[in-house]
């Protein structure tokens, strides 16, 4: 039964989206006590950008879900970031594991201080499954723009290189993790960070791929 619902859900959102009526993208709220509401203009700048850049027809304004939101469902695209704690309830990953098998895809950035806190979250919702490291080659970075060395460098943070991680369903890459790179820092006004147009520009390009990639596979 749930799995006729979530074909029918997404079915929905696709002939939406044939139909030229807008998509959204939403912003996961979470609990645990860490700012899940960091950076509040970098989704607005990157939808902007994929409706210029790549043709979309995304909803200038994104939405806010809950992770145990059957609004969750609503969305083909969820971001989330922050600097603290992710606490993720069985109700919440359960939700979360339905929306990803159904054609969902879940971007979490570490905003930096969140790393030690979402990588246990994260393998937890397919019961285990673990983060693994994406090479260059994976087709995320070979969208609409080529980044040939994998992710861009936002911020300094600790002096690593950016990082990027992901779950699978069925061949899917379903949840994108980055680490070390702060992509929704790069999304935000310019004045918030004062970044250069340069690492801007290569942010919102990455963002653009992700964009693609769960609108279209």
């Amino acid at each position: 039964m749930m799995e006729r619902l979530l074909t029918l859900i997404f079915f929905v959102a696709t002939m939406a989206h044939a139909q030229e009526k807008p998509l959204k993208i939403a912003l996961l709220k979470y609990n645990g006590g860490g700012d899940w509401y960091a950076n509040p203009t970098s989704l607005t700048n990157l939808i902007k950008y994929c409706n210029q850049n790549l043709k979309t027809n995304i909803d200038a304004e994104s939405a806010t879900v809950e992770a145990g939101s059957l609004e969750l469902f609503n969305y083909p695209f969820v971001h989330m970031t922050g600097h603290g704690n992710v606490v993720f309830s069985e109700q919440e990953l359960t939700n979360l594991r339905n929306f990803l098998m159904g054609g969902g895809f879940l971007h979490a950035d570490d905003n930096y201080g969140m790393d030690k806190f979402i990588r246990p979250q994260l393998e937890k919702i397919f019961l285990g499954q673990k983060l693994i490291e994406l090479p260059f080659s994976q087709e995320i970075f070979h969208q609409k723009y080529d980044f040939p060395r994998g992710l861009p460098k936002v911020h300094e943070h600790d002096n690593n290189p950016p990082q990027a991680f992901g779950l699978f369903y069925e061949g899917r890459l379903v949840v994108l993790y980055t680490y070390e790179c702060d992509l929704g820092d790069g999304w935000e006004d310019p004045e918030v960070h004062k970044d250069s147009p340069e690492a801007r520009e290569k942010a919102l390009k990455m963002g653009a791929n992700l964009i693609r990639y769960a609108f279209t596979k």
